[in-house]
């Protein structure tokens, strides 16, 4: 188990979890989201590349349409 900081609140994940399985994990649309991951915007393309491990920091951004 790793304990990480998601939006400022520390949860426990699964050892070797990546970023998709991560947004997976917490029904989000991949469309409408952007990751930073101990500060740096992770590319979608990169989702499944990047794993989670003890004491990250994620954040997830939605994007909300408006007009």
């Amino acid at each position: 188990m790793a304990k990480i900081q998601l939006n400022g609140k520390k949860i426990t994940i699964n050892s070797k979890i990546s970023i998709y399985n991560l947004i997976k994990k917490l029904k989000l649309d991949n469309k409408k989201i952007a990751i930073e991951h101990n500060g740096i915007i992770i590319q979608k393309t990169n989702y499944k590349k990047k794993y989670l491990k003890n004491n990250d920091r994620v954040e997830v951004v939605h994007f909300i349409g408006g007009g």
